[in-house]
């Protein structure tokens, strides 16, 4: 959600953050909403104001025992009049929420121009790919293995799900289980187990909602299905008012991640690069305006930190204004080489929404210098998708026999193994 303050302030420079997201101006129009709500909101609370001193003036007026009829006919027409004051307020003030509630968050200066992924900057690369002769990819390793079955998972749920078993199930818990004790005892994050259903409150918090209601999973009793576990996370300090002394809250959890991927429709079939349920290790980050930048460098650090120890190639792309989310004002994405595919796929995105969350969320601190209630800064990243490193590993590490090498940091993960092979 936007500051109105700052809109009224800097019109100009508002309509200009939208112009780079590619958008039309809209400042003229959101004051034009705000007057017409401020005007409706005085009107009522004037109305108000005026039904508190014509009662006080009943009261005088009965104990000196004038005649208070014509007061008493004002009266009334005030109790028929401030309900209808009180919807006009109200709904002036719904109509600026609705056009605010889908204009997304303004880019930092920082963030390159561009109108997609094209636009998108390169920051720096980690190792080299490794030559593999007629490299497969994760589809062939795991059926090969007798460990990746989407035939079954197809009988009972249809396309965009995967069955896995024995060591590459195992795999995936070790690479979570080695993601989770990587951020929680080096990088401070608190591990969280969650609820995976929330509202639709929650939702709008982080900005799934209403703009993106396609891609959910909605139950027929008023839950959705959690996207990401960051939902969940930054939903804790939603309506709450933090002490400055608690910030950074640095928050983790290990997820199943649902979405409907209405908007990928023919973009990623085959295997296991885009799902309908996969699981996420999240990072979530509740800071002090002051320190979110540099925590969001921290944050990227501690995701690639997960690739280093894997000996991943990667690289880390900054997010041109065309190509970022919805919420965030600066993104970071990292992609990690996959060999069968002859390129870099993302892996983890990390962004930075300043404010934006918190304002829809209502999350908020005490600052100390000043005594005010302030919003807090919002941060979120992947540390990792599980199952796009799943991938990754499968891919970079396999061998010419079908058999795939363990990375040497998952071997105590996976009972001292050092390879997977064929069932």
């Amino acid at each position: 959600m936007h500051d109105l303050n700052e809109i009224r302030a800097h019109p100009d420079k508002f309509d200009l953050g939208l112009k780079k997201r590619g958008l039309a101006p809209a400042s003229q129009n959101l004051l034009a909403y705000d007057q017409r709500r401020r005007a409706a909101q005085t009107e009522y609370e004037q109305g108000l104001a005026r039904r508190n001193e014509i009662s006080r003036q009943i009261g005088a007026a009965k104990s000196r025992g004038d005649d208070v009829s014509a007061i008493m006919t004002e009266m009334a027409g005030l109790k028929e009049k401030l309900p209808q004051l009180e919807e006009k307020s109200q709904h002036e003030a719904a109509a600026l929420e609705k056009i605010l509630e889908i204009l997304p968050n303004i880019p930092d200066e920082s963030v390159p121009v561009g109108s997609d992924e094209t636009g998108n900057q390169e920051i720096r690369r980690f190792g080299t790919p490794r030559a593999i002769a007629h490299p497969q990819d994760h589809v062939a390793i795991g059926e090969g293995l007798g460990k990746m079955d989407f035939a079954a998972a197809a009988r009972m749920s249809g396309a965009r799900f995967v069955v896995l078993r024995q060591d590459l199930a195992r795999l995936e818990r070790a690479l979570a289980n080695f993601m989770l004790d990587t951020h929680t005892r080096e990088f401070g994050y608190v591990e969280h187990v969650l609820p995976l259903m929330v509202r639709d409150q929650a939702m709008y918090g982080t900005g799934q909602l209403p703009k993106f209601a396609e891609d959910l999973f909605h139950t027929d009793n008023g839950f959705y299905l959690i996207p990401t576990a960051e939902v969940s996370l930054t939903n804790l300090v939603a309506d709450q008012i933090l002490s400055e002394k608690e910030l950074p809250l640095r928050l983790t959890a290990w997820t199943p991640c649902f979405r409907s991927e209405a908007g990928a429709a023919g973009r990623d079939t085959r295997g296991m690069i885009r799902q309908h349920q996969f699981s996420k290790v999240e990072l979530v980050s509740i800071t002090h305006p002051d320190q979110s930048q540099a925590e969001h460098e921290r944050m990227t650090a501690a995701a690639e930190t997960i690739l280093q120890r894997l000996e991943l190639p990667y690289r880390t792309l900054l997010l041109c204004t065309g190509d970022m989310g919805f919420s965030s004002q600066k993104t970071y994405d990292i992609e990690v080489w996959l060999p069968a595919q002859n390129t870099y796929r993302e892996i983890s995105s990390c962004s930075n929404c300043g404010d934006f969350q918190a304002r829809r969320m209502k999350a908020r601190f005490r600052d100390e210098a000043s005594g005010s209630n302030r919003f807090v800064h919002t941060l979120n990243g992947s540390g990792l998708a599980v199952g796009r490193t799943l991938i990754a590993v499968l891919e970079n590490y396999q061998q010419s026999d079908g058999s795939v090498a363990i990375p040497e940091i998952l071997r105590p993960y996976m009972g001292g193994a050092t390879k997977i092979e064929k069932a």
